[in-house]
């Protein structure tokens, strides 16, 4: 089968290239999918379990890429609740081959149904977006009604997912981010925008919740924003500073059948939009992981027409 791979976690992105390798098989409790499109997140690369597997034992070249929406081609020994044929999506194993390829095993559990009249590119985009969205609003920040959630990055891939779904759920939500991502935060529910390009973050006042994508001084600072009793999450590392009175929480997403269909049912009653940019062919995805300039929205691979 066609794969992206990369051989060293130095070359980044550059390192990239298409390339041959053997089609996986559907181990037990896994399935085989045939991959439709495929999202990517540029960051895996410096993670340690793309290089290893669950024992640590080097898997160079290795095959990039953790969200997939495809069809189920061959079940493994013991593989229950899904059938061969059917449209899935998910997110995968983050120590074994991922999803830039023709096809991926992944285990039966980490996906969902993809309902027909979700695109294959749409599908792909969800995953990690949206399970990072909701596992950080809901299961760790535990998010009411009537709160503040101040929410950094809320025109990209996941804080726009974390804006569309506090306001769902009740939340007065404060956006951050550039200048020219204004617009965009506030089309996605933001009451307020702080632009951290020319804006002092202080000028947000105190928040219930803060989402935080970015880490650094950015998350640091933003510690001193969650009012008493309130909550600091972080998908960007554990964080150098904690609200006085709160908590700070730092998590990894995971996969989850019951909060992807919760995800993909939002899509199709159309309260909840992802963020595409690209959508490039597999044959053009190095190019595509590589751009010239800076670019929007989520990158996905087309792997079928």
């Amino acid at each position: 089968m066609k794969a992206i791979v990369v051989m060293d976690e130095a070359a980044g992105t550059a390192g990239m290239v298409l390339a041959e390798r053997p089609r996986p098989e559907a181990a037990g409790n896994d399935v085989l999918v045939e991959v439709h499109a495929s999202g990517f997140t540029p960051g895996e690369l410096t993670w340690p379990s793309t290089w290893t597997d669950r024992l640590g034992r080097d898997r160079t070249p290795s095959i990039p890429g953790h969200e997939l929406a495809g069809v189920v081609s061959a079940l493994g020994y013991g593989t229950r609740g899904l059938s061969v044929g059917q449209r899935v999506f998910g997110l995968t194993d983050w120590t074994r081959d991922g999803t830039l390829a023709e096809y991926a095993a992944v285990e039966a559990r980490n996906l969902a149904p993809l309902p027909g009249d979700v695109d294959f590119t749409v599908g792909a985009s969800l995953p990690i977006s949206g399970l990072t969205a909701w596992q950080g609003l809901f299961e760790h920040g535990d998010v009411q009604a009537g709160q503040s959630v101040l929410v950094h990055g809320a025109a990209g891939a996941v804080g726009s997912m974390v804006t569309q779904l506090a306001r769902e759920a009740g939340a007065y939500v404060i956006g951050t981010g550039r200048a020219a991502d204004r617009r965009t935060a506030l089309d996605f529910g933001a009451r307020e925008f702080v632009d951290l390009e020319n804006d002092t973050l202080e000028d947000a006042g105190a928040v219930d919740l803060v989402f935080d994508v970015i880490g650094g001084d950015i998350g640091n600072r933003s510690a001193g924003l969650v009012r008493a009793g309130g909550t600091l999450v972080t998908i960007a590392g554990p964080p150098g500073a904690r609200p006085d009175d709160g908590r700070a929480i730092d998590f990894v997403v995971e996969a989850d059948r019951v909060q992807l269909k919760e995800i993909v049912q939002r899509v199709r009653d159309g309260r909840l939009r992802t963020v595409i940019g690209t959508v490039a062919t597999l044959d053009d995805a190095v190019a595509a992981f590589n751009p010239t300039e800076r670019a929007k929205g989520k990158t996905i691979v087309r792997v079928r027409p």
